[in-house]
C-alpha cells in the first residue's frame, strides 16, 4: 500500500501544495505590505501572507520559525522577517524583509505618538483604543485556532501546550525555558513512536 493510501486527506492537501520561490522585490513588498496593514497583532497577516497567500512555507515550518521568533530577544515579528527572508534569499533576504516589514509601523507610529500625545486623554481616542485591543486578541485567537488544526496531530499535544501556557502564566518562567523544558517532554513523547512506526513501514 502506497504511502498516499494512508495518510489524512488533510496531510495529501497540504502536500499538494508546492512552497514558491520568491525575488528580493517580492520579499520586500510582501513584507512592506504586512508592516502597512497589520493591525492588532502581526502573527495573523504573517500566516495569512507567508503560508496562505504565498505559499512561501508552509504551517509547519510557519509554527517553528515562530517559536524561534517568540524564544529569542527581539519583536517576533522582524525576528519571523529575518528568519523567512534568509530562508528564501539569504541574508539579503533577511535585510529587505526586515526593512520593508518595520518601515510602515516606524513612519505609522511616529505619527500616531504625536496625534496620543496631543490627543490621547479624548473619549473617543480611549474607546477607540479599548476596540481595537478586543479585535487584537481575536485576531490572535483565530491564528491559534487555525495553527492548532495543524500544529496538534495527537490528543496529547494540548497536555503540552495547557503545561507550557501554565509554565508562563502561573508559575512565571521565562518563554525561552518553558519551550525548552516542554519541548525536551514532547521530543521524548514523540520520537519513540516516529521510530517505531518508520520500522513497521519498512
Amino acid at each position: 500500500m502506497s504511502d498516499a493510501a494512508v495518510r489524512p486527506a488533510s496531510q495529501i492537501a497540504d502536500a499538494a501544495v508546492p512552497i514558491a520561490s520568491a525575488s528580493i522585490w517580492e520579499i520586500f513588498l510582501e513584507f512592506l505590505i504586512i508592516g502597512a496593514t497589520s493591525f492588532g497583532g502581526v502573527v495573523p497577516y504573517l500566516r495569512g501572507s507567508l503560508v496562505a497567500k504565498r505559499h512561501w512555507i508552509d504551517d509547519k515550518e510557519f509554527v517553528e520559525m515562530l517559536s524561534i521568533s517568540q524564544s529569542l530577544p527581539g519583536l517576533n515579528a522582524t525576528n519571523m522577517a529575518i528568519l523567512v527572508g534568509q530562508k528564501l534569499r539569504g541574508w539579503l533576504g533577511s535585510v529587505v524583509a526586515t526593512v520593508g516589514i518595520c518601515l510602515p509601523g516606524g513612519v505609522l507610529m511616529y505619527a500616531v505618538g504625536v496625534f496620543y500625545r496631543l490627543h490621547g486623554d479624548h473619549a473617543w481616542t480611549t474607546a477607540g483604543l479599548k476596540g481595537v485591543a478586543a479585535a487584537a486578541v481575536g485576531l490572535i485567537l483565530s491564528t491559534v485556532v487555525g495553527l492548532s488544526k495543524k500544529a496538534l496531530s495527537q490528543k496529547f499535544d494540548f497536555v503540552f501546550m495547557a503545561a507550557t501556557v501554565l509554565a508562563v502564566n502561573r508559575l512565571h518562567w521565562s518563554v525561552p525555558r518553558a519551550l525548552v523544558l516542554v519541548g525536551i517532554l514532547a521530543v521524548l513523547f514523540h520520537y519513540p513512536r516516529k521510530v517505531e512506526k518508520a520500522n513497521q513501514n519498512q
